[in-house]
């Protein structure tokens, strides 16, 4: 199984990747722009999500049709 960003580069444990879009995030009031830099991601056992953790939210679940690898 092979997690692919956006513009289907591969994406392994420990990447850096860049938000293409702005997202809420459910369950808070909090809003991730566009352009933020998460790092060091794990991969998850669906090939369309990765774990992350950002300054304003931790345990994060992010969908990679929104991430381009930086």
């Amino acid at each position: 199984m092979i997690t692919k960003d956006s513009n289907g580069n591969a994406l392994q444990d420990g990447d850096s990747v860049t938000l293409i879009k702005d997202l809420k995030v459910k369950g808070t009031s909090e809003t991730l722009k566009r352009g933020t830099l998460v790092k060091n991601i794990r991969l998850t056992g669906r090939p369309d999500e990765v774990e992350c953790n950002t300054k304003k939210v931790k345990g994060l679940v992010l969908k990679t049709q929104f991430l381009k690898k930086a």
